[in-house]
């Protein structure tokens, strides 16, 4: 369907782990791969109980984003390979900042662990809220 990159809001069909049925959803693009693969974390409605998220609003997107009456949730800690030619469509863009929060708390991502500070009032706030 075309070229991604990190920051990228997809829609494609995934399963958030092994146990559900696989859906159209979300999903946020950590990094690209070899020509035509992407590495994504799915995008969830609710938060898991035992599985590491980040809250995903609208104010974390630089342009477009998803229908979100509240927050949606990012599944960190489960990271798919697609291939770019998956990719139902295009949601929108992530901030800079907002992906950098994401793949460091991606666990194979180069960024994992890095320490990042917030600029944007009351974002801290809500972030803080995330499930570890």
């Amino acid at each position: 369907m075309g070229q991604y990159v990190a920051g990228d809001v997809l829609l494609a069909t995934v399963a958030l782990d092994d146990r559900t049925a696989a859906k159209t959803r979300p999903v946020v693009v950590i990094r690209t791969g070899e020509p035509g693969t992407i590495r994504v974390c799915p995008v969830s409605s609710k938060a898991p109980n035992n599985a590491p998220c980040l809250p995903l609003a609208i104010d974390d997107f630089e342009t477009g984003g998803l229908d979100l009456f509240s927050e949606s949730y990012v599944m960190t800690s489960r990271v798919l390979m697609l291939h770019s030619a998956d990719v139902i469509g295009k949601k929108g863009r992530l901030l800079p900042e907002s992906l950098a929060e994401i793949a460091g708390r991606v666990p194979d991502s180069p960024q994992h662990g890095m320490q990042k500070t917030r600029k944007t009032p009351g974002r801290s706030a809500r972030r803080g809220s995330s499930r570890d």
